[in-house]
C-alpha cells in the first residue's frame, strides 16, 4: 500500500459516519478519489421507490470530495468543506450500491475546487447516467518546498 492510499484509508477510517455507511475506498490517484457504498434498507428514503435518502449520498459525495482533496500532491494534510452544491439527478435504483468519483481540479493558497459524481451501476459503462453531480469548495493547505 503505498502512501497516499493509506493516507486515505486513515483519513476514511477517522470519519465514524463514513464507518456507520459503509464507504469504503475503491480508487485514490493523485488528486482524484472513488468511494462506494452499499445498499441497506436503514438508508432508504423513498420506501416506494426503494431509493436511497438523498442525505448518505451527499454524505457519500462529500467525503470523497475530501479525499481527492487530501490526494492532491500539493496538499500538506486534512481538509474541511467549505461549500458544497449536489444537483440530484434521479432516484437510485432499489439495491444498488452507490459508487461516488471525484476530481479536484483546482487549488489555490488555500481553497481547492473539485468536481464530484455519483452513480448507482457501473460509472465506467458508455452512457452511464449520474443520480447526482456535485462542485465544491475545501479547505487547502498547501505544502511547502
Amino acid at each position: 500500500m503505498d502512501r497516499r492510499e493509506q493516507t486515505a484509508r486513515e483519513f476514511l477510517d477517522s470519519l465514524p459516519y463514513a464507518r456507520a455507511l459503509g464507504m469504503t475506498l475503491v480508487h485514490i490517484a493523485p488528486a482524484e478519489a472513488g468511494l462506494t457504498m452499499p445498499h441497506d434498507p436503514r438508508l432508504i428514503g423513498d420506501p416506494l421507490s426503494g431509493a436511497i435518502h438523498g442525505g448518505a449520498i451527499a454524505a457519500l459525495m462529500d467525503t470523497c470530495a475530501g479525499l481527492a482533496v487530501v490526494s492532491h500532491p500539493l496538499c500538506a494534510g486534512s481538509t474541511a468543506t467549505l461549500d458544497l452544491r449536489i444537483d440530484r439527478m434521479r432516484g437510485s435504483r432499489p439495491g444498488r450500491a452507490i459508487r461516488a468519483r471525484a476530481q479536484c481540479h483546482r487549488v489555490t493558497r488555500s481553497v481547492a475546487f473539485v468536481r464530484a459524481e455519483a452513480f448507482d451501476g457501473d460509472d465506467e459503462a458508455e452512457g452511464a447516467e449520474p443520480i447526482a453531480s456535485a462542485t465544491g469548495a475545501f479547505t487547502f493547505n498547501r505544502a511547502e518546498g
